[in-house]
């Protein structure tokens, strides 16, 4: 009985979201509201199994950040956290931390992202600030100079692990030291 209260319009709002979600399955959440009212709903995205679509009912992601990500998921990069959505995307995790009531994650690491030593733009580094970054031999700070230079900038992590043919591990450890 208390159920049927709640469907026949003490919430109209809620109602309103209710019918969108279940009948508009790819419906953009547009605020933070929504966001909270979806999750109470049941609506979840797994990170790591999650299409462009899903990652675009999402407020505040755009097509090519939905791309990059699923483009990362299929290489085999594995979001843990929101914190690693975020280093994907080159943005900060607090602005993503709305999203993280609706968002699963299929595996919690204990490693932490604690201590980053360096942070580049690849597409402003030098040799020597390159060489910095964990990770990054001097081979490979070679091969994204010299990449950079003869094809230009990197557009973004997806355009990086692509353009000097990264594995999904490396580009797993990368994100975390890399801003576009």
């Amino acid at each position: 009985m208390n159920q049927n209260w709640i469907s026949f319009g003490i919430n109209p709002r809620l109602q309103r979201l209710r019918h969108k979600l279940s009948s508009e399955p790819y419906y953009r959440l547009q605020s933070g509201e929504e966001i909270a009212i979806a999750a109470q709903l049941g609506v979840r995205i797994d990170a790591n199994q999650a299409t462009v679509d899903d990652w675009l009912r999402l407020p505040g992601l755009s097509i090519h950040q939905a791309r990059n990500l699923v483009e990362l998921s299929r290489t085999g990069v594995k979001f843990y956290c929101i914190e690693d959505v975020a280093a994907a995307l080159s943005i900060s995790a607090h602005r993503l931390k709305p999203l993280e009531v609706i968002l699963n994650f299929s595996y919690y690491d204990d490693e932490t992202t604690e201590g980053l030593a360096c942070v580049v733009n690849p597409n402003a580094a030098t040799l020597e600030s390159l060489l910095q970054v964990p990770y990054i031999d001097a081979v490979l700070a070679q091969a994204i100079i010299d990449n950079r230079v003869t094809d230009g900038l990197y557009r973004n992590l997806v355009d990086f692990q692509q353009r000097l043919n990264l594995s999904s591990h490396a580009i797993a450890q990368l994100m975390y030291y890399l801003r576009f």
